[in-house]
């Protein structure tokens, strides 16, 4: 399996920090309210756990390295769950278990159900990032 190497991004004015190193960074007050997962984002722990775990198709290790190789701009415009779904995404890519080409199709087609369904589907398209040392 590919295993890229770890490049992290620097945070802007703060002395060399990386992207994902906000401890102590004045982010506003947290929110530190209990509150239930929303029905995707048991969906995305189910699928770490899957991948990982289970199948062991890459580490937590491989996880941490893509969510701290996001820009700084992403890294923080990105919930928590979906920083995972788009890293798991990424690795399944990166490690040839399947296809960008055919992520997006299925992505299409869940689409396509979802609509026919009468549910919203937003046009947002989340960018792929470097993945396997090379753009996919």
């Amino acid at each position: 399996m590919p295993t890229p190497e770890k490049r992290n991004e620097l945070r802007e004015a703060t002395d060399g920090r990386t992207t994902h190193d906000v401890g102590g960074l004045d982010f506003g007050k947290i929110d530190l309210t209990a509150h239930d997962l929303a029905h995707w984002e048991k969906r995305v722990d189910a699928m770490l756990v899957l991948l990982a775990t289970k199948k062991k198709a890459f580490r937590i290790d491989a996880m941490r390295r893509v969510i701290e190789s996001y820009g700084e701009q992403q890294y923080d415009a990105t919930e928590y769950y979906e920083k995972w779904i788009r890293a798991i995404r990424n690795l399944i890519v990166e490690q040839e278990l399947v296809t960008k080409d055919e992520v997006e199709a299925r992505l299409a087609e869940a689409a396509d159900r979802f609509k026919s369904a009468g549910r919203g589907v937003t046009s947002d398209t989340v960018p792929w990032d470097d993945v396997g040392g090379r753009k996919p």
